[in-house]
């Protein structure tokens, strides 16, 4: 277990991830701090496209959090530590919906053939001086997660890895197991989808959805942090922390 906490990240201004991990391992609360924040808009993305609910997806990241600081040792950088972090939350998140209902296993889906086609916008973005267009661009945002939420699980955790979060294919693979080639199927299927339900084309409002705002970051963030704090000697605070 450890038992101090020998301060924030010193004069590692943006250490890389092995740096980044062998603080954390060594009892640096700042270092982990930092690695949730790198990861908490994806995971949340991710497990919010699992249970469908932004407060248990906050819970879902929350509880992998805990589970991944507790085995940190046995990450072996062999994948990203998002993807091993991805893992753990679908685990998580996965788990809760078997608590809930049956599942039906991905590879009972069958083959289908690849669909071209990528799901584009046509209302411009626009500055926020104009309440009327924001507002219209809001009711569009809303459209397009509802129509995401309604995409079969296999398909919706496809597109919001690659289309939402940007995630490599090869990443994207990893993370949910898949071979690339089922990757490339099930966005393209997940595409056409999305352009039946729609009616239109929305590309230009892709990363507007599922907002993740700093407020959200941070209380994740700062709930993780107090769920370890066992781990730490109290006396030690970290100067970010000040």
């Amino acid at each position: 277990m450890i038992r101090q906490d020998p301060g924030p990240l010193g004069g590692y201004e943006s250490p890389d991830e092995p740096t980044l991990v062998g603080m954390a391992r060594g009892g640096r609360r700042g270092a982990f701090r930092e690695i949730t924040r790198r990861c908490n808009r994806r995971l949340f993305r991710i497990a919010r496209s699992v249970v469908h609910d932004d407060a248990e997806a906050e819970d879902v990241v929350q509880a992998a959090y805990v589970a991944a600081f507790e085995h940190l040792s046995d990450f072996r950088g062999e994948a990203s530590l998002a993807t091993w972090l991805t893992r753990i939350v679908l685990n998580e998140a996965n788990g809760r919906l078997r608590a809930r209902r049956p599942t039906v296993e991905i590879g009972h889906i069958e083959p289908l053939q690849q669909e071209g086609g990528r799901v584009t916008a046509s209302p411009p973005r626009s500055g926020s001086e104009d309440p009327a267009a924001d507002a219209a661009r809001g009711e569009i945002r809303r459209l397009l997660e509802r129509a995401v939420d309604d995409l079969p699980e296999p398909f919706r955790l496809v597109f919001v890895m690659r289309e939402i979060e940007e995630c490599s294919i090869e990443d994207t693979a990893v993370s949910l197991g898949l071979k690339p080639e089922t990757v490339k199927t099930r966005l393209h299927r997940a595409r056409r989808l999305l352009r039946l339900a729609l009616q239109d084309t929305l590309e230009s409002t892709m990363t507007d959805a599922f907002p993740f705002l700093g407020a959200r970051c941070d209380r994740m963030t700062n709930n993780v942090l107090a769920r370890i704090a066992p781990y730490f000697d109290e006396d030690v605070l970290d100067e970010d922390e000040d």
